[in-house]
């Protein structure tokens, strides 16, 4: 949790091989080809191992929940309740946190961001009860807040169009990955029955809390805030690439404005705010609540933590071939669309399923339809975002959006909690992805013609 500025569909090629070769000519643009694959090898690993990092600690107290809910005495309700405050303290700082970033600069403020949730997230480890428990998560959503908009905001500062779907989708693979790499470890660990006076929840959440501290030091010697920063750049690599991002930019701030005001006024950013929330319902929602699900099969822990991460290796392979699908085609709305209804549709059928085996399959498929339009959704916004606008407006779509990772979760813990089981829950979820797919259809492609009414679209 989702993942960020490419034009819609087909224009990364158009605009790369016309607009910018013509307008900072053929040379100047192969120049600039060659030093963004450079800044792809450099940049990429080391994002995306703190992306996978941040997924894991925002998702891991689901497994924390195997046997944590049990010794503080949490019901259904209140886990779902706690766990989901993590996404309230994100959704209050998410906006201010990206108008710092772009201020000070992302390698200071990542840093920050990252040392502050790690410590954080292991002090949960120390939670007593409902009210520490959910007190702990508030201020973890509080630490890690403006992480996800700002890599966003960041890969604007780097990657023009025809990359920056390519960046995204590389970067969005870190969500399956922290559950495949996650899942088995946290199920491990859970097996360790307590050591040195811990149980083993709080050795799981202590040990898997580190790795985030140790990154946001090394953000400070491995980031460079832009191009013209960049210390394993020439001369001639920086300015090449600062004249081509500098035109895209110029282009899409003369069409649609580059202030702050611009996308807070814009009611296209508050409509993808509201898909992102209906996603995210169904990420976080499944995700936290995915090893309590799993437990029913009546295996033991580290068994769950295996059969957890198959959904996400699937989910990872149909994400990268979804997106690939969707930059090839001339609208990729349907792609987005289509993944959600995909994901709707296995949900629902996952609670009229009683074999265990089938019952992964569906949950396979429904993991596997949010991570593609996870995929393929953020490419939507870059067609009318840029400078101050992207800031505030990524940061306004994600924290909004963000807020479904509290009613998701919560929403399943109340349910189950009236009804006894994850069949009334689950469907629930369902039917907010649905919405979700039917608000896409209906809005269409906001860069594709930003002065045009949804109607519009719908024609």
């Amino acid at each position: 949790m989702n993942y960020s500025h490419a034009p819609s569909a087909a224009e990364p090629e158009r605009i790369a091989h016309t607009v910018d070769a013509r307008n900072i000519g053929t040379d100047d643009f192969a120049a600039s080809e060659r030093t963004l694959a450079k800044a792809f090898r450099r940049i990429l690993p080391f994002i995306f191992i703190c992306y996978v990092i941040s997924y894991l600690d925002r998702t891991n107290v689901g497994f924390a929940a195997l046997t944590m809910n049990k010794d503080l005495g949490l019901t259904a309700e209140q886990f779902g309740f706690g766990a989901g405050l993590f996404f309230v303290g994100y959704f209050l700082f998410e906006i201010p946190s990206n108008l710092i970033m772009q201020k000070v600069g992302a390698r200071i403020w990542i840093a920050r961001i990252m040392i502050t949730w790690g410590v954080f997230s292991m002090a949960t480890a120390f939670v007593v009860g409902p009210k520490s428990f959910a007190a702990a998560r508030f201020l973890l959503g509080l630490a890690e807040a403006g992480f996800t908009p700002g890599i966003y905001l960041y890969f604007t500062h780097w990657f023009p169009g025809k990359w920056r779907a390519k960046v995204t989708a590389a970067f969005l693979v870190g969500i399956p990955v922290a559950n495949m790499i996650g899942s088995p470890i946290s199920g491990a660990l859970l097996e360790l029955g307590g050591l040195h006076g811990l149980r083993s929840w709080q050795w799981l959440l202590l040990i898997e809390g580190v790795p985030a501290v140790l990154l946001g030091i090394a953000c400070l010697f491995v980031l460079a805030d832009r191009p013209e920063k960049a210390k394993w750049l020439t001369d001639e690599e920086k300015s090449s690439l600062a004249r081509r991002l500098a035109m895209e930019q110029r282009d899409i701030g003369a069409k649609h404005g580059t202030n702050l005001r611009d996308a807070m006024t814009n009611w296209r950013v508050f409509v993808l705010a509201f898909i992102n929330f209906c996603g995210i319902v169904g990420s976080l929602g499944v995700g936290l609540w995915m090893p309590q699900i799993i437990k029913q099969f009546g295996v033991e822990h580290a068994v769950v933590g295996w059969l957890a991460a198959i959904p996400y290796a699937i989910g990872a392979v149909a994400m990268l071939w979804w997106a690939r699908v969707a930059n090839r085609a001339s609208n990729r709305i349907p792609y987005v669309a289509g993944a959600l209804v995909v994901a709707a549709v296995a949900l629902g059928c996952s609670t009229l399923i009683d074999g265990p085996v089938l019952k992964l399959i569906a949950l396979s498929i429904t993991v596997s339809g949010i991570l593609a339009f996870q995929a393929t959704y953020w490419a939507i916004p870059s067609g009318f975002l840029t400078g101050r606008a992207a800031a505030g407006g990524l940061a306004l779509i994600v924290s909004v959006g963000n807020l479904g990772g509290f009613v998701g979760p919560s929403m399943i813990g109340a349910l189950k909690q009236f009804s006894g089981g994850f069949t009334a829950p689950l469907l629930a979820v369902s039917a907010v992805l649905l919405l979700g797919a039917l608000t896409v259809a209906w809005l269409g492609d906001p860069g594709a013609d930003a002065g045009e009414a949804p109607a519009a679209h719908k024609a």
